[in-house]
């Protein structure tokens, strides 16, 4: 499973910094450092570093291009 936390509000992904705090990025090249491997960790990061105006929305990259992929 490789999981990613988007704010719908502004687009930007919040990515884990193993050094302190997560922060939000729209650099796609830094996406990648991002990818949680379980829906815990995604939770996890949506309960501690995010508010109700960020629309959190967690991405499941092994959905995109399949029958399953988001609408």
């Amino acid at each position: 499973m490789r999981l990613l936390v988007q704010s719908k509000s502004t687009g930007l992904f919040l990515i884990p910094n193993p050094e302190g705090e997560p922060e939000w990025t729209r650099d796609l090249r830094r996406v990648g450092s991002g990818v949680v491997p379980s829906i815990e960790h995604a939770a996890q990061l949506v309960e501690d570093w995010t508010d109700v105006d960020d629309l959190p929305q967690v991405i499941d990259l092994d959905r995109l291009g399949t029958a399953n992929d988001y609408i």
